[in-house]
């Protein structure tokens, strides 16, 4: 699934596109509905366009897409105007849509274990990064706003707890999924160490990137701010209390942030991108 600057497309391994969905330019100084890359392949300002994205739904039958208007064959949707639109995942028929009121520079989905909710982080360079929450029940898509200069990290295996970061990456923000509601929080600064090769003047922080092992413990890292050291720290964090637990001990340097793989484990990526890391705590099977 490919989330372009004029459309949205889905994509067969053999690499044949299945389905196509056009919709609005994401260069704001562009009112063309392109039917294709030939038509803005030379401009330089296409090439540096904002972006939207898509995601499927966990059970792989909606596609969840951010774009800009129009969409497709809807009529009803003015140029530019931002939308977050759920796609059949079959082909390509837009189901639904509702206004986000928002103008990104960029946005990232967070997939929820009910394939009819779905996490959007959009961001709007200073104009602000709210996180929106999307439900979908067949006929009518709802969205509403569950947090204000923040990035939505991740999503409890349950799907009743959500994990989001402020901007300034200071706190690890625990949620209610149903409504988000703040549950608990936990500051980076005085509670992580400093970085043993580092002066302990340096500010700590959070990266953007976590990964629930299950509902009461979370893998998390400072990675992003221990990177000008070399080796970088993870976390596991108890969620019921949000108190951090122990620094987690891999067999060799990891590089980068923790990401969720599923099932209690969670990955990283070498260095140089050459390899995928799989891990669990221990005792975990």
């Amino acid at each position: 699934m490919f989330a372009g600057v004029h459309a949205v497309r889905l994509v067969e391994p053999s690499g044949a596109t299945r389905w196509e969905v056009l919709h609005g330019c994401w260069d704001g100084s562009c009112s063309v509905m392109h039917q294709s890359f030939d038509e803005y392949a030379d401009d330089e300002d296409h090439y540096y366009a904002d972006s939207g994205s898509v995601a499927f739904s966990a059970d792989g039958r909606f596609v969840w897409a951010h774009v800009p208007g129009p969409l497709g064959s809807t009529e009803d949707m003015e140029d530019h105007q931002e939308v977050w639109a759920v796609l059949d995942a079959a082909d390509g028929r837009v189901l639904g849509y509702a206004d986000t009121m928002t103008a990104a520079s960029g946005s990232e989905h967070t997939p929820h274990p009910d394939p009819t909710q779905m996490g959007l982080s959009v961001g709007e360079g200073e104009e602000g990064a709210p996180v929106l929450w999307g439900r979908w029940d067949g006929e009518r898509l709802s969205v509403e706003q569950i947090g204000i200069e923040r990035i939505l990290v991740t999503v409890s295996p349950s799907g009743q707890h959500l994990l989001t970061v402020p901007i300034g990456q200071w706190s690890l923000i625990l949620q209610r999924a149903e409504d988000g509601t703040v549950l608990r929080k936990l500051d980076a600064q005085n509670t992580v160490p400093h970085h043993p090769d580092s002066t302990g003047t340096d500010r700590v922080y959070w990266d953007y990137e976590a990964a629930f092992v299950d509902e009461n413990n979370i893998v998390t890292g400072t990675s992003e701010c221990d990177a000008r050291y070399g080796s970088v720290r993870h976390w596991l964090v108890d969620t019921g209390d949000m108190t951090l637990r122990e620094e987690i001990s891999y067999p060799f340097p990891v590089s980068g942030p923790a990401r969720s793989a599923g099932g209690g484990a969670w990955y990283t990526v070498a260095k140089d991108r050459s390899s995928v890391y799989l891990w669990e705590l221990p005792g975990e099977k």
